[in-house]
């Protein structure tokens, strides 16, 4: 069965269980659509409520691009698991000989490499998803300002999730030039976009306490 047609009962208890997948970047997935997703919501609570009509049209945009985004990190939850079973089974493979172990070296390069691709997709699906939350946070309904805060966090730590996931694979890359750069695409989103996210939380915050 694919991860998102699992309950969250089953998912969870699959995640806290042996099996290799889900795992952290599977997760990292599903916790910034759910980030995403209340960034919609804070939408679908602005849209036709006479007070925000002049943002209107904005806000019936952001909610177009975030049913794109979400749907395009839940299927990352799947995505990450089947790319975590080639690595898998790189890591099984024999190394006996000098030509096995030359080839396990090769085919175990491989996969870290395609095992960093999806945490590293996570990773900008979650930047966009912060550039959103931005937005609804500034034109969104004051009522639901609150989960605008909530999704900023939420996409924030899927990002830094993510970054692990990415960072765990290219430690053990040969290849340390090709490495580092998928290290500094990562390190790249981290810096740009933690900071928004922070400022999304801290400004929600700040309306919540005033007193």
């Amino acid at each position: 069965m694919e991860m998102m047609k699992r309950s969250c009962e089953q998912f969870l208890a699959e995640l806290a269980g042996k099996a290799p997948t889900p795992g952290g970047g599977g997760t990292a997935a599903l916790v910034g659509a759910a980030g995403v997703a209340l960034g919609s919501m804070v939408g679908s609570l602005t849209i036709g409520k006479k007070k925000y009509a002049a943002a209107e049209a904005d806000i019936q945009a952001l909610n177009a691009r975030s049913d794109i985004l979400r749907k395009e990190l839940e299927a990352l939850v799947q995505a990450d698991a089947e790319a975590f079973a080639p690595l898998a089974a790189a890591y099984g493979l024999p190394k006996d000989t000098p030509e096995q172990a030359a080839h396990k070296a090769a085919v175990l390069e491989s996969a870290l490499d395609a095992a960093c691709a999806v945490p590293l997709q996570i990773m900008e699906k979650c930047a966009e998803g912060i550039v959103l939350v931005e937005e609804y946070a500034a034109k969104g309904s004051v009522l639901a300002v609150s989960d605008a805060g909530c999704a900023a966090a939420l996409c924030k730590a899927a990002l830094q999730a993510a970054s692990l996931n990415v960072f765990i694979n290219t430690k053990l890359m040969t290849d340390r030039a090709h490495a580092a750069e998928l290290d500094a695409k990562a390190d790249k989103l981290l810096g740009e976009f933690v900071p928004k996210a922070d400022a999304v939380f801290a400004s929600v915050t700040e309306k919540l306490r005033m007193r």
